[in-house]
């Protein structure tokens, strides 16, 4: 007869079947915990911008006030702070506001380079840029986030452009499962040694002479990263850069 102290295997397999279903429980209570984290925090950051560009807009209005009166060059210097300080509270929620629980669909990435265009109207118009651009595929993504995309990589196209008229060319191609969207321009091109910091936040390759808070292509990469595609540039002194990002196809 077998001693009471041994266990049969169907008691064992049960053993380790309650052990799995309570480390289950627990991943889904850490997992439960990150997501009311992540939405405390994005609240957070969308409150706290809220209440500092009420603060801004006070400020800017009374700034353009006094300059009407005297003091005009010294507040020309503050309205400018004040503007840089709402692009870039605009910025960081934009960047953080970003993350995966969207639904991503079908898109039509012609469609989305519309919309991206009539954003960038503005900068296009400043710098008589050219926006050029082949068929585009439709991909799986979300048409909302890729549009801003397509809208920062346009718009630090044509803003580091040192030529009289910046030219911006958009392309795609299908490599193995997933498609290729590039974004060219006729810059003056970047130094392989400072191209890994480009997609790094707050991080900048420019001083002060050009705008900007060093988030744009940062929220680019993230964007794309969340989108189950990638972000790289390749440029040459000189002879412009290419912007590189992939997407799974929509079909």
């Amino acid at each position: 007869m077998a001693s009471s102290d041994q266990n049969r295997p169907e008691d064992e397999i049960a053993r380790l079947r309650k052990a799995l279903d309570a480390e289950l429980r627990r991943s889904i209570e850490i997992q439960r915990q990150l997501d009311r984290a992540n939405a405390d925090f994005e609240e957070f950051v969308s409150m706290a911008a809220h209440n500092l560009r009420e603060s801004l807009r006070e400020v800017a209005s009374y700034s353009q006030l006094m300059a009407e009166t005297d003091a005009g060059a010294y507040l020309d210097r503050i309205r400018e702070g004040v503007a840089r300080a709402q692009s870039l509270l605009g910025e960081i929620v934009e960047y953080w506001g970003t993350t995966g629980g969207r639904q991503f669909s079908r898109t039509d990435m012609e469609a989305v380079l519309r919309q991206a265009l009539l954003s960038a109207d503005k900068p296009i118009a400043e710098r008589n840029a050219i926006v050029t651009h082949d068929p585009l595929p439709a991909v799986m993504g979300d048409f909302e986030t890729l549009t801003k995309v397509l809208r920062h990589l346009i718009g630090n196209a044509i803003e580091y452009c040192d030529t009289p008229s910046p030219r911006v060319h958009i392309s795609s191609r299908q490599v193995d499962h997933e498609w290729v969207i590039s974004v060219a321009d006729n810059g003056p091109g970047i130094d392989p040694a400072f191209q890994g910091r480009l997609f790094g936040a707050f991080k900048r390759l420019h001083g002060k002479e050009y705008p900007g808070n060093g988030l744009g292509l940062a929220f680019c990469k993230k964007v794309i990263e969340l989108q189950s595609g990638r972000m790289w540039m390749e440029s040459t002194p000189g002879a412009g850069s290419t912007l590189y990002f992939t997407l799974p196809p929509g079909d």
